[in-house]
């Protein structure tokens, strides 16, 4: 039975924390580990998970670890997480985000143990749902998941949701977050999983499934400008100059399309 490694990086989140939750405590899947991962909040946040803790951490299957330090940001805070995780599958679902669907992890452990375990995928990705404050759905994200995904899918830019892209643990432990990045290490760090994957020929599955209720207003929406420009440092780092003036190019054809 798969075992997913959920982490959840937290600073002074009390206000949006609780959904983020209560959507894990509800899965139906049984073997979920849930790594917390708080920078020393000064607000309610410990308290919302201490309530979760009491009433989830005894299931069977379960477990709640709570880690509470300084960190250097968002992204040495993930290190943590990857460092820790002890699933099979890890992801990350910060506070605001939700799992789509009571079973969404049932869904997704039932597509994986189709494989024999020694080829697991290296990634299995899926869709994302964009949703206000209340939780409520607002659309669709604009890009959608490849029915093939590669390194090179994200020349067209992100097309998967860094919190719809699970990975597999020990692949995930071999690349960190590069705190050289403040708002896309996540496009890098993805790229270079699946660059990992390709290397050693390990698959990449689709689940075809809406995994993850997106918070509107998260750190890489309020600081969007600086996030397109570093998104295409990593771009060019990865790809060269050329391909990604010319991938930017098409950025610009394909707003004035859907405008």
């Amino acid at each position: 039975m798969i075992r997913f490694t959920v982490v959840t990086v937290t600073y002074n989140a009390a206000a949006t924390i609780a959904p983020t939750l209560a959507s894990v405590e509800r899965q139906t899947h049984p073997y979920i580990e849930h790594l917390i991962i708080d920078g020393c909040s000064q607000d309610a946040t410990l308290t919302e998970v201490r309530r979760y803790a009491e009433r989830a951490g005894s299931r069977e299957g379960r477990s709640i670890v709570l880690v509470r330090e300084p960190d250097s940001g968002l992204y040495d805070a993930m290190n943590k997480g990857l460092a820790q995780a002890r699933g099979d599958y890890l992801f990350f679902l910060n506070a605001g985000d939700c799992l789509h669907a009571d079973d969404t992890l049932a869904a997704v452990a039932e597509q994986l143990d189709n494989y024999p375990r020694q080829r697991r995928p290296a990634v299995a990705y899926g869709e994302t749902d964009i949703v206000d404050a209340d939780g409520r759905f607002l659309r669709h994200r604009r890009l959608e998941a490849p029915d093939v995904l590669t390194a090179d899918s994200f020349l067209s830019g992100m097309l998967v949701c860094h919190q719809s892209f699970y990975v597999r643990t020990d692949m995930a432990r071999t690349e960190r977050y590069d705190l050289a990045y403040r708002y896309s290490a996540d496009f890098d760090w993805c790229v270079r999983i699946l660059r990992r994957a390709s290397r050693r020929g390990i698959p990449v599955h689709h689940t075809h499934l809406v995994l993850t209720d997106y918070l509107a207003e998260g750190i890489t929406t309020r600081n969007h400008t600086r996030s397109l420009l570093e998104r295409a440092r990593i771009m060019a780092h990865h790809y060269g100059w050329q391909r990604t003036l010319m991938a930017h190019a098409w950025f610009v054809v394909r707003a004035v399309i859907h405008r």
